[in-house]
């Protein structure tokens, strides 16, 4: 895909919105360049916040994600899309400017009760027709233990359990992520973190649905817990308990993964992996009653 100036992007995003865009100010974000991304002001005064795809996977991952929102049709819990244009090269979404919302962390426990209830009224609604993948298909959620045991030189190099600990536990663990339930008719966001959701008019709004899926109800609380945790939130069996299976499952592959090496276009993702996957793991061991290692 070729690179865009700041030119370009504002007569994309002067055809997305229909009006042409006064000011550009790059949006905060975690780094990512995988798309660009701009708050806009407009000269009547609105504003917006607009995302130009900067590479071919995440020129559909925005498709997909303007189609979830016109398929979900103004659910409460999603931003406003005020414009679109699709050149069939990359595609720009204009949703609105969340940038004044509170983006945790940190968290307080009426955001957290605030989220959870939120997760539970979009498993509440009724799935589109369009949404028909389970969660974990995009990233292979099954992707853990088995790997990990087989080739575990990258996972030991990361210092969260030793050799030793690995070969007393890991069946274990690779048993109960295997019992894990997945399947499921419950919609789900499928990407539930900190830098996908603020609060704002008294509302959680969940942003970046191009993962929208289905799958068992409680699977997008599990997978935010460990990464709300290590944000300075509870422990994840204090909101979820009795679920071992789910907590082995979310360790062995946010360990796995973090072994690996870093993905060129999202270099935070690997620390971001291991600093998930010490808490999954630590929430497994509790649940399962094994030795946590040391």
């Amino acid at each position: 895909m070729p690179a865009m100036s700041d030119e370009a992007d504002r007569d994309r995003i002067h055809r997305a919105a229909g009006k042409p865009p006064e000011t550009l100010r790059p949006a905060a974000g975690h780094g990512a360049p995988s798309n660009r991304r701009w708050l806009v002001t407009f000269a009547d005064g609105t504003e917006a916040f607009a995302k130009i795809a900067a590479f071919d996977y995440t020129a559909e991952w925005l498709r997909l994600e303007r189609a979830n929102y016109e398929a979900l049709g103004g659910q409460s819990y999603l931003p406003r899309v005020l414009g679109w244009d699709d050149d069939g090269e990359s595609p720009v979404l204009l949703l609105e400017d969340l940038s004044r919302a509170r983006w945790p962390p940190p968290w307080t426990s009426a955001a957290i009760d605030a989220v959870v209830e939120t997760l539970r009224q979009i498993q509440a609604t009724p799935p589109p027709m369009r949404v028909t993948g389970l969660f974990g298909e995009m990233f292979d959620i099954r992707e853990g233990w088995l790997p990990l045991r087989a080739r575990p030189d990258q996972a030991l190099a990361l210092g969260v359990f030793d050799g030793r600990w690995l070969d007393k536990w890991g069946e274990t663990l690779e048993r109960a992520a295997g019992a894990a339930t997945l399947e499921g008719g419950a919609l789900l966001h499928g990407d539930v973190r900190s830098d996908n959701l603020c609060l704002r008019d008294g509302r959680v709004v969940l942003v970046d649905w191009n993962w929208a899926c289905l799958g068992a109800p409680d699977l997008d609380i599990a997978a935010w817990l460990p990464s709300l945790h290590h944000e300075g939130g509870p422990p994840p069996w204090e909101i979820l308990p009795g679920a071992a299976e789910l907590a082995s499952l979310l360790a062995g592959f946010f360990l796995e993964h973090a072994g690996r090496p870093a993905i060129p276009q999202a270099p935070h993702v690997r620390q971001l992996q291991l600093d998930q996957g010490r808490v999954a793991l630590a929430w497994a061991c509790r649940e399962l009653e094994i030795e946590p290692p040391r």
